[in-house]
């Protein structure tokens, strides 16, 4: 079994908001667990300390291996997950993850949790975009998240524009020979992306709804 990453905390944001899905996402289940559970599972694997970061109160998220934080600024959604995430993390820098990502691939989590130790951010950039719900983070970047929430600007990704922290943005290209179809990035937003994501298990999936 590999060693733990033990200077990094695991994040997993899971406020809690499913509008498209018109159900709670946390608790769908698929391959027999909730995506919830498989993402924790996942996190438990790799890191020393994990964190669920909530909107409010889950009764039955009480932890084994993990402590369970509540936003500590209300009404943000994802960016008061991550920067509760971050304020309660042991460590100095987090991997943030949400619970939407049946298909989290572990080598491509260490490969960004080890490609620079110095940045505060490491955010993949595919070429659908910035990845904010897969990523490193820093503590230098609390003061930012603070006043963006403050500022209801909720767009996590504007971090990376930021001048005054240092960011390494990742590039398919460098993730491609751990996660070939990058699946790590594949989210369920909405009925079509579950069903999508029960025949991608299955093994007949081949494209993407």
């Amino acid at each position: 079994m590999p060693e733990l990453i033990s200077n990094m905390t695991g994040v997993l944001v899971a406020g809690g908001q499913s509008r498209r899905m018109g159900r709670d996402k946390r608790f769908l289940e698929l391959g027999g667990q909730t995506l919830l559970q498989r993402t924790l599972s996942l996190l438990q694997s790799l890191f020393a300390e994990v964190l669920v970061a909530l909107a409010e109160p889950v009764p039955q998220l009480t932890g084994r291996n993990y402590r369970v934080v509540t936003d500590l600024i209300p009404g943000c959604a994802t960016l008061g997950g991550l920067y509760t995430g971050l304020a309660s993390a042991g460590h100095p820098r987090i991997f943030a993850v949400g619970c939407d990502m049946p298909f989290l691939n572990p080598e491509a989590i260490q490969r960004l949790a080890g490609i620079d130790a110095q940045a505060d951010v490491v955010m993949p950039k595919l070429a659908t975009g910035l990845q904010p719900m897969h990523a490193v983070y820093s503590k230098a970047c609390l003061p930012h998240l603070e006043r963006m929430a403050k500022a209801k600007q909720l767009k996590v990704q504007a971090l990376t524009e930021i001048p005054g922290l240092t960011v390494r943005l990742v590039s398919e290209k460098e993730l491609l020979d751990v996660d070939p179809q990058l699946l790590s990035f594949f989210n369920i937003n909405t009925p079509a992306d579950l069903e999508f994501a029960r025949k991608l298990l299955a093994g007949s999936g081949s494209e993407r709804p």
